[in-house]
């Protein structure tokens, strides 16, 4: 029985090589995978997902317009597919969260979604939300933050290294932009920041 997984967590614990290393262990077995990627993300390369550590794969690519269970549907009827792998999932749309339900739902293909859960404000990321709602089964993957406690915040610097409160939820970038803190350092970086 097919499922849609989320797999979440903060910047650099990995999420990119579990996707790829999932994607290899079908092929392995002779058996296909459908690699997608958000089209502006193009840190490994345009329609590439690539790895911190080196390792990369083609992957087809979506903007927040196109219709995922309809690129899926293609997939499937140009040939067997053992399992469907997202990238920066975070970046999804509510809509195509749905999308990909119903793609597990009435195609019976599993659906694995890699991605962030909060952004650089603390606040979730509509794909985000959306995956927590509707998976089927989600998994945390862990990372430290420099105090040695686990990470499950991230912080957006600029080019000084100063935490950055304001600014666009979306924007593209790796170690150079973010840095990954537990709770507590993330709420000393911006100030403490609590809502009121």
């Amino acid at each position: 029985m097919a499922k849609l997984y989320f797999h979440y967590s903060t910047m650099n614990a990995g999420k990119s090589t579990l996707l790829l290393q999932a994607s290899y262990n079908y092929v392995e077995r002779g058996m296909q995978t459908y690699l997608m990627t958000a089209t502006f993300d193009d840190r490994a390369g345009t329609g590439k997902i690539g790895s911190r550590i080196g390792i990369s794969a083609e992957a087809d690519t979506y903007t927040d317009h196109d219709d995922l269970y309809g690129m899926i549907a293609a997939r499937l009827a140009a040939g067997p597919c053992a399992c469907v792998l997202i990238d920066e999932a975070q970046w999804l749309t509510k809509a195509q969260v749905w999308q990909l339900a119903r793609a597990v739902d009435d195609l019976d293909v599993p659906v694995m979604c890699y991605g962030l859960r909060v952004d650089f404000r603390g606040e979730l990321f509509p794909g985000s939300a959306a995956l927590l709602a509707l998976a089927d089964e989600m998994r945390e993957v862990r990372t430290i933050c420099h105090c040695g406690k686990k990470a499950t915040m991230v912080i957006r610097v600029d080019a000084t290294g100063t935490a950055l409160t304001e600014g666009a939820q979306i924007e593209v970038g790796g170690n150079d932009r973010y840095v990954s803190l537990c709770r507590r350092h993330w709420r000393e970086a911006v100030g403490d920041c609590t809502p009121e």
